[in-house]
């Protein structure tokens, strides 16, 4: 088991996943998204909510209209939120279980209703304000970093237990 790391340092601009709440926050945003697969835009949309919640980075939650009908299909399996309630999967295009939703998020989290994340790391690129989004590790999460996002972040291996 790997101690958590220090934080890492802010400048000007940024925000650190060890400021954000437990519970998670859910907030709209008018950061311009868009997601690439393929070679071709699958998604733009300025729609956007973020949940901020500790050791986190942002995941973004695009409304189903941004995607062309038939591109999301259900995919198996669920999962389950202590905060948002019961998960269900998606495949994206090409791209097997790449996604998830909230059918009937729990109260607080109404708003992700009809969204979509999208795993960034099961794309060919995801952006945010035109800067390319890197993946957070490990394969349950789905944060989408960039450079206004500091850590460390969960996901990594070791870093369950934080």
């Amino acid at each position: 088991m790997i101690e958590r790391a220090n934080r890492d340092p802010i400048r000007p601009g940024q925000e650190s996943v060890w400021d954000y709440p437990r519970p998670p926050r859910v907030e709209h945003t008018m950061e311009h998204v868009t997601v690439e697969l393929d070679g071709a835009v699958i998604a733009d949309t300025s729609d956007v909510v973020r949940v901020l919640e500790t050791s986190h980075p942002p995941v973004y939650y695009l409304p189903r209209s941004a995607f062309a009908p038939g591109l999301l299909r259900p995919a198996p399996g669920q999962s389950y939120c202590e905060y948002k309630g019961v998960a269900g999967y998606l495949s994206v295009g090409s791209s097997a279980r790449a996604a998830w939703f909230y059918p009937t998020p729990t109260a607080g989290y109404e708003t992700l209703a009809d969204r979509v994340a999208i795993y960034p790391g099961a794309m060919s690129r995801c952006t945010i304000n035109g800067e390319t989004v890197r993946a957070q590790e490990g394969d349950y999460y789905g944060g989408w970093i960039t450079d206004k996002i500091v850590g460390p972040f969960k996901g990594a291996a070791g870093t369950m237990g934080w």
